[in-house]
């Protein structure tokens, strides 16, 4: 992989595309995400669309100028994954993220991926590209990440080199606003991406106390509608 490239792979999205010109500020909400780019035709559709950061199928953003997000669900894929990427990596000057839910968090139901083997691997493979690492949860209005499972995730991130942005869900947040500002605090290569499943009850107001929270170039925001355009309009951002 030629060097310039992976050294994009690290670089903050809003560092990247501030640069490029696709942003008009350093502004992790100006940053548009494609959500589960994980069939030929939603990656089409993705590869199409203006969005800077699409989640999933590799080959058809080769050629595009968007980042790109691999989400594992399984320890299986991410050898085979990680060897694709690879082949890959002389094309793909832009932000390269690996996401992985490595802890249990609150209300979450299905196992984590094994946390150490997780980051073994893609820390050995890909020592260039941004960690997304997060918990698995439910929703559940009103709880949130508790300082046990955030300092758990502190102690694992403490060997690390490269970025890493902490995966959490918007529900979640408002309840645990002083344990992801600690979080954040402890290392300035730290950053959060704020998730929402299509079921999820939460509001604008929840995404604005989240922004009124914390840097709003360390935030990134992969939303669903409405609630993604409501938020973008009321923070002045155009679509």
């Amino acid at each position: 992989m030629a060097s310039a490239a992976r050294g994009a792979w690290s670089e903050w999205p809003v560092d990247h595309f501030l640069r490029c010109g696709r942003i008009a500020a350093r502004d992790g909400a100006a940053v548009r995400w494609f959500h589960a780019a994980n069939s030929s035709a939603r990656a089409a559709e993705a590869a199409r669309s203006d969005v800077h950061m699409v989640e999933e199928w590799l080959a058809q953003m080769g050629s595009t100028n968007k980042g790109i997000k691999l989400d594992f669900k399984s320890l299986a894929a991410v050898g085979p994954s990680l060897e694709l990427l690879g082949q890959a990596g002389q094309a793909l000057d832009r932000p390269v993220w690996l996401n992985g839910d490595i802890l249990p968090g609150p209300g979450g139901s299905c196992a984590p991926l094994d946390a150490r083997a997780f980051l073994r691997a893609v820390t050995s493979s890909c020592p260039d590209a941004t960690l997304s690492l997060g918990w698995t949860t439910g929703c559940h209005r009103g709880q949130g990440y508790e300082w046990p499972a955030v300092q758990e995730m502190w102690q694992l991130c403490l060997p690390l080199s490269q970025p890493v942005s902490f995966a959490v869900r918007a529900a979640l947040v408002p309840g645990s606003i002083p344990q992801l500002q600690w979080l954040l605090q402890q290392c300035p290569r730290f950053s959060l991406t704020v998730w929402t499943g299509k079921e999820d009850v939460y509001s604008v107001e929840d995404l604005l106390l989240i922004r009124e929270n914390f840097d709003k170039s360390r935030v990134y925001y992969d939303i669903f509608e409405p609630q993604n355009s409501e938020f973008r309009k009321a923070i002045g951002i155009e679509q």
